[in-house]
């Protein structure tokens, strides 16, 4: 097996495990429940093809589903965060780039772009599954504020991670 395949199969074991068994029962006065397992979903290779991308952000959210017992949200949420980041990666980052930088990790494409990426795809992730959770206008301030502080939540819990696994690149 390659080592990319390996990494990423740990990352998902490491991912999954922290969501369901420490992040699932953390939450802030049921306004704001970080989903950190969609940064397995945004540090897949960047030559990673979209007909292996998509079967794994469904296997992903699946997952999810069986220990959420939302049958098909975060399934649904993952292949749409998959196609936004089919969609950001296309916008901003050049094809002859993915030979230097094999990943969009932190170290790899620096803060600025790191936290845009993570920034839109998470905003759009918790959208997605907040909206599809309520699905009615009555409880719209409460669906609007969850999204934000869980969104706001996962970002910094991204942002530490990417920060404690941040590796400073050598000059040549």
């Amino acid at each position: 097996m390659s080592k990319s395949i390996l990494i990423n199969l740990l990352r998902f074991v490491v991912l999954v495990f922290i969501q369901v068994f420490l992040l699932k029962n953390v939450s802030l006065y049921n306004l704001s429940t970080p989903y950190l397992y969609i940064l397995f979903i945004l540090l897949l290779p960047f030559d990673i093809p979209n007909w292996l991308l998509f079967p794994i952000a469904f296997i992903t959210g699946l997952t999810i589903d069986a220990f959420y017992d939302t049958p098909g949200l975060h399934a649904a949420a993952s292949v749409v965060l998959a196609f936004v980041r089919i969609l950001f990666i296309g916008i901003t980052v050049q094809k002859d780039g993915f030979d230097n930088e094999p990943e969009p990790t932190l170290s790899n494409m620096g803060l600025r772009w790191f936290f845009t990426y993570i920034l839109t795809l998470t905003l759009v992730h918790h959208f997605f599954v907040f909206s599809m959770e309520s699905f009615n206008l009555a409880g719209i301030q409460y669906t609007i504020g969850r999204f934000l502080l869980s969104s706001a939540f996962t970002i910094i819990l991204i942002l530490i991670s990417g920060l404690i696994f941040f590796r400073r690149k050598e000059r040549k």
